[in-house]
């Protein structure tokens, strides 16, 4: 409504995005695509693990708008976890990294707003 151009994604959807471009020969084109956006909110890091080409092309193509482009990723783990995500303790600090200058962490902690959704339907 403000104007700005958002990427609301999964990092499995992502993932699947850069790896289908990675395999055409085109990862220029969604790279070019992705940096385009204000900001991208990437849903549902660390429900699933990465292996090794996964964490490198997801790393090369968060570490695109480090410093220059607003990133939000929503997890359900603490960075200490998230080398079970990457697999590689140097490319997980790395990105922790590029993710984390000039950041503003929001730690949430509390009951689910769908739990809390649930329990209010079953009450009813």
């Amino acid at each position: 409504m403000q104007g700005y151009k958002v990427l609301f994604t999964t990092a499995h959807k992502i993932l699947t995005q850069i790896r289908e471009s990675h395999s055409q020969g085109n990862l220029k084109v969604i790279e070019a695509r992705f940096e385009k956006y204000d900001l991208v909110i990437c849903n549902e890091f660390g429900y699933v693990s990465f292996d090794k080409e996964g964490s490198e092309l997801l790393f090369n193509h968060l570490s695109l708008r480090a410093g220059r482009k607003s990133t939000i990723i929503t997890t359900n783990l603490g960075f200490e976890r998230w080398e079970e995500i990457f697999g590689d303790p140097v490319l997980t600090a790395a990105l922790v990294d590029r993710l984390t200058h000039k950041v503003h962490l929001i730690n949430m902690n509390g009951e689910s707003y769908r739990l809390k959704e649930t329990k209010q339907i079953m009450n009813k």
